[in-house]
């Protein structure tokens, strides 16, 4: 028999045989309220399927002054740069930033909205999985926490999304390959979890066609987060077999890029433009390590500041309105080319 599902505290009062100020004073502080008393409604929230809504919540009492950031994969850079800057923000606004990463399971993301939940935070910042995520449980919590989402958008959830206008900065990077060398292949990996992956194929294809020219699509198998790995391995397969029918290749983003850069090398192959080179190689994100590597890779920069500073006032300008609004605000910033030796 399916958990009968309670919508409201009223509901839930009601059939737990509560009153509905004990049952918020529970909510708000489990320990407020007589062991046998805090017994009966732990039972209750075993039998029924309900949660309280913590944005309704936060309207008749006083915010906390925590702010939940969570990120697919702590260990990327980009990532990694994104929450730093959302961090200084929110201690610059007097909140307190609890970080948490995913570590690109859905099953942790799950856990960690869950936990966050019970902390009760002013609002929160998440980059979801994407196409690994649960959406019923990532909508549930957007529906009971003032939520903005950044970097991966899962359409129609959170208060807001502020990302990357993927359309604009593929363009820009395709436009200037084409225009300064032989039209790219796109390098990217098969069954991406973010969706950015996904649109990054759409405006590849695109740009080439409205440049007349036939997309070629390369596709490297991997699992997690390893793409450096699975940019070496498939960039050692096609450069061994000559599968490239150009001599310029763009990653989807910067970790692929140099996870081939270091296939090249060890295939023997120059990378860079001009005379006596044998490829042109580029990504996007202009991740931190991008201009470090041999050769530095050209890219397409992602605003992170601008990300992290809109996601931000974004949130906080909800909660200081004290109410939702009914529309879903979404924000893209363009990407800069950043011309290195690698193209």
């Amino acid at each position: 028999m399916a958990t009968p599902k309670i919508r409201t505290m009223e509901e839930f009062a009601a059939v737990s045989g509560i009153s509905r100020p004990t049952v918020s004073k529970y909510f708000h502080d489990p320990s407020s309220v007589r062991a046998s008393t805090r017994d009966r409604i732990e039972a209750a929230l075993e039998k029924y399927d309900y949660s309280p809504n913590i944005y309704a919540m936060n309207q008749n009492r006083r915010l906390t002054r925590n702010i939940g950031i969570v990120v697919p994969f702590l260990a990327d850079p980009v990532f990694a740069e994104i929450a730093r800057n959302l961090e200084t923000n929110c201690l610059a606004a007097g909140f307190s930033p609890i970080l948490y990463s995913s570590h690109g399971a859905a099953e942790l993301e799950n856990d960690i909205l869950d936990s966050l939940r019970s902390q009760r935070p002013a609002g929160v910042f998440l980059a979801p999985l994407g196409c690994k995520s649960d959406r019923a449980q990532v909508e549930k919590f957007c529906d009971q926490v003032p939520t903005v989402l950044f970097d991966s958008e899962l359409e129609g959830i959170g208060e807001a999304f502020v990302g990357s206008n993927n359309f604009q900065s593929i363009g820009l990077i395709v436009e200037y390959l084409c225009r300064t060398g032989e039209p790219p292949a796109l390098f990217e990996k098969r069954n991406p979890a973010n969706p950015n992956s996904r649109k990054r194929r759409l405006a590849y294809t695109a740009a080439m066609e409205a440049l007349g020219h036939e997309p070629q699509v390369i596709q490297a198998d991997g699992d997690g987060w390893d793409f450096e790995g699975a940019g070496y391995s498939e960039g050692m397969r096609v450069i061994t077999e000559r599968a490239l029918q150009t001599d310029t290749v763009l990653c989807s983003n910067d970790r692929l890029a140099i996870g081939f850069l270091a296939a090249a090398h060890e295939k023997g192959l120059r990378v860079g433009r001009g005379y006596g080179y044998a490829l042109r190689v580029a990504g996007h994100d202009d991740h931190p390590f991008s201009r470090y590597t041999s050769p530095s890779l050209t890219t397409v920069a992602q605003d992170y500041a601008s990300i992290a500073e809109k996601s931000v006032e974004t949130l906080f300008r909800r909660l200081e309105s004290g109410s939702r609004s009914e529309d879903r605000e979404v924000t893209l910033y363009d990407g800069k080319l950043v011309m290195r030796r690698s193209a």
